[in-house]
């Protein structure tokens, strides 16, 4: 047994005794996503224009997240309502930043894995960086969305005459309490994943303003930031939907 198939199982054991059934149905989640982003690379690889893989798999995957992740339908369908609107309004925004940054392929810190090796391999690195700070969102997309969408449901649930109005100031409530620590757990995310390279940067006396050009930080901290966005903008959209929707939804769900 290798180390990941055993991590893999106590991941396993410990989602199924704390979440049930809820558990094992997210576990699987993360199986059929790990699946789809897999498949995503392949094609790729295969010269399937990257434009199209993202979309194609993104939609997959927002919808294996939150549909599995949750049996309420009015919490569901709001949220990968906001979920998809969020991630075509990021994908037009990586497209300029990631144009006008210019951070796309390797580094010069690349360049000893990379000898005697052919970078010319036929595929845009401009659109596969599109496509990974893409992809590297649409978890933190689909969990705001799912928070916020999770607790308006609750307060309709609770109290089902409430306004639109008192509706919408409820979510941007909910948002502004979740935005601090999810922040943060991107950040850590982060800083943890890149720590060698920190630590490289220091060992090789880079300086601040060295490290802030430099190709693969910059990249990364786009990736970040873009990620921000990810979280702040499934706030007032999924609120805004929830407020559209909330009787459609509900007389669907009731029948």
């Amino acid at each position: 047994m290798t180390t990941i198939t055993a991590l893999g199982i106590v991941l396993l054991i410990l989602m199924v005794a704390v979440g049930g059934k809820q558990g094992w149905t997210a576990f699987l989640s993360l199986i059929l996503n790990f699946g789809f982003l897999y498949f995503a690379i392949v094609l790729i690889a295969f010269h399937v224009p990257p434009l199209f893989v993202t979309i194609t798999t993104g939609i997959i995957i927002l919808a294996i997240t939150i549909f599995m992740g949750e049996d309420d339908l009015r919490t569901t369908v709001t949220a990968f309502y906001a979920a998809l609107i969020v991630t075509a309004i990021l994908i037009v925004l990586i497209f300029v930043v990631e144009h006008w940054a210019m951070v796309q392929g390797f580094g010069t810190e690349d360049s000893d894995d990379l000898e005697g090796m052919s970078i010319l391999i036929g595929i845009s690195y401009f659109k596969v960086t599109v496509t990974v700070t893409t992809l590297s969102t649409l978890g933190a997309i689909a969990e705001a969305a799912m928070a916020i969408a999770a607790g308006l449901t609750e307060i309709l649930q609770a109290h089902p005459e409430v306004g639109n109005r008192q509706l919408m100031v409820s979510g941007m409530t909910i948002g502004r309490q979740i935005i601090g620590t999810t922040f943060n757990t991107l950040f850590f995310g982060f800083f943890g994943g890149f720590l060698a390279l920190f630590i490289w940067f220091a060992g090789l006396n880079y300086s601040l303003g060295t490290i802030m050009n430099n190709k693969i930080f910059v990249a990364e901290m786009i990736e970040i930031l873009i990620s921000f966005v990810g979280v702040l903008l499934p706030v007032p959209t999924t609120a805004w939907i929830m407020t559209r929707r909330r009787h459609k939804i509900a007389d669907k769900q009731d029948s």
